[in-house]
């Protein structure tokens, strides 16, 4: 991914958080000589028993991910399968009212990470089962009400045959945080402003990163 360098994330910690908090990605791989790329949105998270921690620069940290096996990507997806995997983090448009001044262009400020990696497809059922439980749990805390799956285990067993279970071991990334570092400060703080008086929480979430960054 091209980043100018104004949108350079401040340090590895932003692209972990964007990945965490924005789960749902984006695994685009090659097909055949023959076939388009393959792209899939589907749920990813930290592997729960990766070791150590993160580098800056997200290179070995290990995801965990799964996807329909009646989908043609995971026939297509070969052991060892460079891929890449894309995260959208908040996002919102920046109308040129913003700014107070002419001239001036719209424009939309947005966060992303792409990683590159290599796929192992986890072919146990029992290893399976344990990534759908790990992604249930995480999103649990993080977005539901704690709910508890115990008495709905047998029906994800009856589920396992058509869910194909990965992990995905993080070689590079790049992250993009275009947050208006290209405007003078007083026009950013009205841009900042703007996002954390709107309703929608994508906004909010945007301000929020703009207001850590300065």
């Amino acid at each position: 991914m091209f980043v100018p360098p104004p949108y350079r994330e401040p340090d590895g910690s932003w692209m972990a958080d964007v990945i965490r908090n924005n789960p749902l990605a984006l695994l685009v791989s090659n097909g055949g000589w023959a076939e388009s790329p393959f792209a899939t949105h589907l749920p990813v998270i930290p592997d729960p028993e990766a070791t150590g921690e993160w580098s800056g620069d997200l290179s070995g940290a290990v995801l965990l991910g799964h996807m329909n096996r009646a989908n043609p990507h995971w026939d297509a997806l070969k052991p060892g399968d460079v891929a890449l995997l894309t995260f959208t983090g908040p996002h919102a448009y920046v109308s040129p009212t913003v700014y107070q001044l002419t001239p001036a262009a719209p424009t939309w400020n947005f966060t992303s990470v792409h990683a590159r990696g290599t796929i192992e497809k986890i072919e146990s059922p029992e290893e399976t089962l344990d990534a759908v439980t790990s992604t249930v749990r995480a999103f649990e805390a993080s977005f539901g009400t704690g709910w508890d799956m115990t008495e709905s285990l047998s029906y994800f067993r009856r589920l396992l045959p058509g869910v194909g279970g990965f992990r995905f071991t993080v070689s590079s990334a790049d992250g993009m945080f275009k947050l208006s570092q290209e405007q003078a400060p007083e026009i950013r703080d009205r841009v900042r402003q703007s996002f954390s008086e709107r309703p929608c929480g994508r906004h909010r979430a945007t301000a929020s990163l703009m207001s850590r960054l300065s």
